[in-house]
């Protein structure tokens, strides 16, 4: 149907998550209508992310250098060590403002199913930095899904036992503010109430 560079671009684009086939078509057909420079400014962009970005050698953060730029802020506490399953769950955290610990990315959420085991992910390097001795407090902040909720309950027993007098709080879950009940599911719902608190 189309030329072999357009069909494979259209392919290669269509690879991205959430791009479905009329998608690629589109960004592919928007790519040759722009300047060349601007093509060649995305294809460089790629291409420098690829060379230049690796995981933070202490939380696994992406990192242009041998740490990220949290771990690099003396401000932050590192007696708090949040926990994430990837890197991208770190930038809503950051927008709330909430938070000035350091972050520890495992890279993932345990799923047997999936052939996920807690050697595949960044669990063993958690223990590791939570022995050392100066963290107070793990948040726990997996998505609230199935393998996010087995991630959490797995980490949560294995600190309780290998470092008891560190606390291990999970992130609050619930309804949405603004949302209404009529709306809410069953898991959702539950989670509100058995969360729910005295107002003050």
């Amino acid at each position: 149907m189309f030329a072999p560079p357009v069909q494979r671009l259209v392919t290669e684009l269509g690879k991205l998550p959430g791009i479905g086939q009329r998608t690629a078509q589109r960004l592919a057909f928007h790519l040759l209508r722009v300047d060349p420079e601007d093509a060649n400014a995305l294809a460089d962009a790629i291409r420098e992310v690829k060379e230049k970005i690796r995981p933070c050698e202490i939380c696994f953060n992406l990192a242009d250098e041998a740490r990220c730029r949290i771990c690099q802020d003396e401000r932050r506490d590192g007696a708090i060590i949040c926990v994430v399953e990837e890197p991208g769950d770190i930038i809503p955290i950051e927008r709330t403002h909430e938070f000035r610990g350091l972050y520890h990315v495992l890279g993932g959420a345990l799923s047997p199913i999936d052939g996920v085991d807690p050697e595949d992910l960044k669990v063993a390097e958690l223990y590791r930095r939570v022995e050392a001795g100066e963290v107070r407090e793990v948040v726990i902040a997996t998505n609230p899904t199935t393998t996010g909720e087995a991630t959490a309950h797995h980490i949560a027993a294995a600190l309780r036992e290998r470092t008891p007098d560190v606390a291990v709080t999970r992130l609050a879950s619930g309804l949405p503010v603004g949302g209404d009940l009529e709306y809410a599911d069953e898991v959702t719902l539950g989670r509100a109430f058995s969360g729910r608190r005295e107002i003050a």
